[in-house]
This record gives structure tokens, C-alpha cells and sequence, in this order.
């Protein structure tokens, strides 16, 4: 494998709304960015990975972007932006920012020049098609409900959105759209970006004939990913993608990758790979539903290893791929993978050592490093999320009442991870001077920084403490390149690990469950790396693991074959 300056980095993602507000406008900024960096250095973080900042009406909070060239006001300046840059620099971190590059604003110019010419070069840009027999092109279902075609106006012709209708897709098939994104991307590098995280990428590969599919639902339409299944050839844009951009300058990209067929991750994440890495979803994907999120399963402590395990194990084969608990389309990874018992200080160190010690690049979301957890919403007015509302709506239609609607979205919504940062236990938990744009968690009194920074066995210091670990002379090439061996699968509750490298071998063991485990050691241990419930004693042959206690061991010299 080819060494990368990436593969030894912790990452962390900003959603800039909601990170930290500096002028009392109850929405997060980049000045309030620049102003916990040093907090974010304290961590030990790498990389920053900001969540769209550019200008935007907000109809998915960025993701639908009107200028790809320019700051949405509401979080700063092109000038506060390249103070960012310098002040992340003279830390030694790196910045990258979100691509979306799938699909933009429908107040974009180029969708406004197509709607005012339909027949026009720029129409070409979008995919405009007519109807047939009066209804739709085909009878594909948005990712966020309802069709994905919608129509021009004036015309007998739609135009497709496979996100919200404010987000038309961009036609890739359009050599002149594609150079026009490629010398945005590089406009961005030149600046000084490290990369970029890119975003829905796998979409921008289209069937031209949009067939229909079997319907799957009770509104008649199939979901628009069976189209995206469908189709082969997304691969070359991609590498023609990397070609003109990312390549010239060494960039770090990690892509939002779903769909992706069997046997291709080595073509997206290898040595010559479409991206440096993608994010591991499957963990994720255990708690998704066949008909929305109100039939959404409980994660299970066994198929949640198995998953995990299994995901550690292909990839090694082929390269890097970016781990995460949580993220800002998710919701809280210690509400989500922890049980009620488990989400108390011990259990969320635990979840967050056996994901930061994976094979791969750890990526850690806002707020995660103090345990944040889900909000509790009372009314579906609370939310702002386009996906929750939709969901609200499908979990209605299916027969539940609001009470058991709520309930499916308070457990899978994206707004859980999008409350304020918790800073304080101030009025707004100190992220904001003025009135938040969305809910702070209500928890904010006993989960915050401020406090969390005056105990030093909190959730915060002991993920510094766990980071540094990662990243320390002694550990950092086996954390790294070490390979990943599972161990102890037999047990009922045991989540465990080896990391190998050269004369290296880390046990890193966690117990999930109520009951404490006693576990017989296969190798002579040497000391006690780290553990989440101070023990300092390394145990001989035999080691009694507590409920919810996670240790890193290392153990005696060893040589592998």
C-alpha cells in the first residue's frame, strides 16, 4: 500500500449552523469556527470537514447550493473564510470542505437560465424530459418523498430531482457542465483546501432512458435508487473527476458512497481508487427500516459486531475507509448504538474507543467527544429537517398515531444531531448570545464542554486522552496500518480486537453488556494502554471485564509470519 499523508489523521466534521455563533444571530458562523480551533487542536484533531458553507436558500440546510464560488452571508465572508484557512494552517490542521456537485439550487443560474430558455444550452445542464401520456417521465420516488420529476413551467416538459424539488440534478452526460464543476473543485484547491467530502456522488450516474421500476410503495412509485442500481459507468466519471481535479493536487476525499455494487470497493478506495476513502455506513444501515423510519428495527448488540467485523475485514484488503458513530445525517450514535443502560459516561467512552481504534480514518462529529445525545421533541413543529417531516407524513399514512410518529422521528432524526453544540451549561448552552435557529438539547445543564473540561475523567478528556493514544510514536503505525483480527466472537456481549503490526499486537475489548465477562487472554500482556474505568493492573491469564468497561492492552513483543 502507498503511504498517504492522510492515513495517520483524525478528522472531525463542523455542521456550521450549528457549531458556535459569534454575532448573536442564533446561527452558527465561521467566526465562531476560527474561534475553537484551538479547542479543536486540543482534541487532536487533523482535518476539519465543514458542512456547506456556500450561499444557499437552505432548503436542505446547504445541500442546495445557489453559488458554488461564494459564502452564504449567514455564516460570514470569502475573507472570514480565508482567515479560517490561515488560522487552521498555523495550527497544522487541514480543512475540507462539502462537494455537492450531484445536484444544486433551483436558484442557481444555470437552473434559471434553463427554466427562462427550456429548450436552451443551459437546459442541457439539468435532465429535462417530457411526459408521457400526461404523468411524469418515469415513476421514481425522491429519496425525500414524492416524485422526482417536477414540471417546467410552460412546458410540457419536468425536470428530475432526486432530492427535493429546490435541488434539480446536474446532467453529467454534459462535457461543458462537468468542466464548468472541475474548474470550480480546482478554484477551491488553489485556494488551499486539503479536499473535499463528496457528497450523494454515486448518483450522478443516470439510466437516459429512466424506465420504470416496480412500484414499492402505496403512492405507486419506486424508489430512485433502483435506477441508480441499475446502471453501470459511474465509475468513469469518477476517475475522470480525480483526473482534472483531485489528482493535481494531492487532495484527501472521502465520498457519501451508498449503492455500490459487489466487488467494487477497490475500485473506489484502492491504491488507485476513485476517492482516498468512503464512509462506513453498514453499522448504519442495521436500523433501517423496509417502509420508513417508523418500522425502523433496534440496533442488535451481535448483528451490529458481525456487521462491523465483517466491514474491518473486507476493507483491509483494499485500503482506507472513514469511520463514524455519527454523523449530521444521522442521528445520536450513543441514543443509536447503546443501550438505555449503556448511555451513561462509561458506555459512550466505550462506543467511542472501539470505532476510533478501527482500521481506517476516524471521523468524529460535533459534539460526540462530550457524549452528546438525542434531543426529545414534542411536536412535529419542532423540527426543521425536509427528511423528518417527510417521514412524519409516511408513519401517518401507514396507521400510527402523532404520538408513535413523533416517537420514529425523536429516535432516527437528522435534527438530533444538528442541535447547538453544548458549550456551556449557559442559557442556550453558550452557543448562542441571541435565539437558536433550531432547539437546543435540553440536556445541556449536565452534557457540556465547559464542565466536561474541569473533570478529568469526562467523556472530553478521555477522548483526548484516546486520541493521542492513536496518534502517539508508540502506537500510530500499528493504529494505522496494523491489521485488524476479531477475537472473542463466542461471547454474548463482547466486542473485541486485535491491531497488528510488525512485533505490535493491541487488544482493544469492550463489554456491551449488563453482566460482567471474565475473558481468558491468548497472549501475555505487557500494560495497560488505556481503559475507560481507570484500571491500571494488568491482568495475567485471566481478565474480568465490567459492564460497559473498555481497555486497550498491549501486549508482549511478538513476530508475525
Amino acid at each position: 500500500m502507498n503511504r498517504k499523508w492522510w492515513h495517520d489523521k483524525v478528522a472531525y466534521q463542523i455542521y456550521p449552523k450549528s457549531f458556535m455563533d459569534s454575532n448573536g444571530d442564533g446561527i452558527g458562523d465561521l467566526c465562531g469556527i476560527i474561534s475553537k480551533l484551538d479547542y479543536l487542536k486540543s482534541l487532536g484533531i487533523d482535518i476539519i470537514w465543514l458542512s456547506p458553507v456556500y450561499k444557499s436558500p437552505f432548503v436542505d440546510q446547504g445541500y442546495d447550493i445557489a453559488d458554488y464560488y461564494t459564502i452564504a452571508e449567514e455564516f460570514g465572508t470569502m475573507e472570514e473564510f480565508d482567515e479560517l484557512l490561515a488560522e487552521t494552517k498555523r495550527r497544522g490542521m487541514y480543512i475540507i470542505m462539502d462537494l455537492v456537485i450531484n445536484h444544486c439550487s433551483d436558484q442557481h443560474e444555470w437552473f434559471q437560465k434553463a427554466l427562462a430558455e427550456p429548450d436552451g444550452e443551459y437546459a442541457d445542464y439539468f435532465y429535462f424530459r417530457k411526459g408521457k401520456n400526461g404523468n411524469p417521465p418515469s415513476n421514481y420516488r425522491s429519496y425525500f418523498g414524492g416524485s422526482c420529476w417536477e414540471p417546467v413551467p410552460g412546458t410540457d416538459k419536468y425536470y428530475l430531482h432526486m432530492f427535493a424539488k429546490e435541488q434539480p440534478d446536474l446532467n453529467w452526460e454534459n462535457p461543458k457542465l462537468r468542466q464548468e464543476l472541475y474548474n470550480m473543485v480546482n478554484w477551491w484547491l488553489e485556494k488551499g483546501l486539503a479536499g473535499f467530502r463528496i457528497d450523494a456522488i454515486i448518483n450522478i450516474k443516470k439510466n437516459l432512458d429512466f424506465p420504470d421500476f416496480e412500484p414499492d410503495g402505496a403512492d405507486g412509485l419506486a424508489g430512485c435508487w433502483k435506477m441508480v442500481e441499475s446502471v453501470d459507468g459511474v465509475g468513469d466519471f469518477l476517475e475522470d473527476l480525480k483526473k482534472n481535479t483531485f489528482q493535481k493536487y494531492d487532495a484527501f476525499t472521502v465520498a457519501e458512497v451508498f449503492n455500490m455494487k459487489e466487488g467494487e470497493l477497490a475500485e473506489f478506495i484502492g491504491d488507485n481508487g476513485h476517492f482516498s476513502t468512503i464512509f462506513d455506513f453498514s453499522a448504519h444501515s442495521l436500523s433501517m427500516g423496509e417502509h420508513g423510519w417508523y418500522d425502523a428495527p433496534q440496533i442488535d448488540f451481535k448483528k451490529w459486531r458481525e456487521t462491523v467485523i465483517n466491514s474491518q475485514l473486507e476493507v483491509q484488503t483494499c485500503g482506507f475507509e472513514a469511520n463514524i458513530i455519527e454523523n449530521h445525517d444521522e442521528p445520536r450514535g450513543v441514543s443509536r448504538f447503546l443501550p438505555k443502560y449503556a448511555q451513561t459516561p462509561d458506555g459512550t467512552k466505550m462506543l467511542g474507543t472501539v470505532s476510533l481504534l478501527l482500521r481506517g480514518i476516524p471521523f468524529i462529529y460535533q459534539g460526540q467527544e462530550i457524549g452528546m445525545q438525542n434531543a426529545v421533541w414534542n411536536s412535529i413543529e419542532e423540527y426543521d429537517d425536509i427528511s423528518t417531516k417527510d417521514q412524519y407524513q409516511i408513519a401517518r399514512e401507514a396507521g400510527l398515531t402523532d404520538e408513535e410518529a413523533l416517537e420514529a422521528c425523536g429516535r432516527m432524526s437528522r435534527d438530533n444531531a444538528r442541535t447547538p453544540v453544548q458549550w456551556s451549561n449557559q442559557e442556550n448552552a453558550g452557543f448562542t448570545t441571541g435565539i437558536p435557529w433550531i432547539k437546543v438539547n435540553s440536556n445541556y445543564k449536565s452534557i457540556n464542554v465547559e464542565s466536561q473540561e474541569k473533570d478529568a475523567d469526562s467523556v472530553l478528556n478521555y477522548y483526548r486522552r484516546l486520541v493521542a493514544v492513536r496518534k502517539s510514536p508508540k502506537y500510530k503505525e500499528v493504529f494505522t496500518y496494523g491489521k485488524f483480527v476479531p477475537v472473542y466472537q463466542n461471547s454474548d456481549t463482547i466486542m473485541a480486537y486485535y491491531r497488528e503490526y510488525e512485533n505490535q499486537r493491541i487488544l482493544v475489548a469492550a463489554n456491551f453488556g449488563k453482566d460482567a465477562v471474565e475473558l481468558k487472554l491468548e497472549y501475555p500482556v505487557r500494560g495497560v494502554v488505556l481503559s475507560n474505568q481507570n484500571r491500571v493492573k494488568k491482568p495475567e491469564q485471566m481478565m474480568i471485564l465490567n459492564s460497559c468497561e473498555v481497555i486497550i492492552l498491549e501486549c508482549d513483543d511478538c513476530y508475525f509470519a
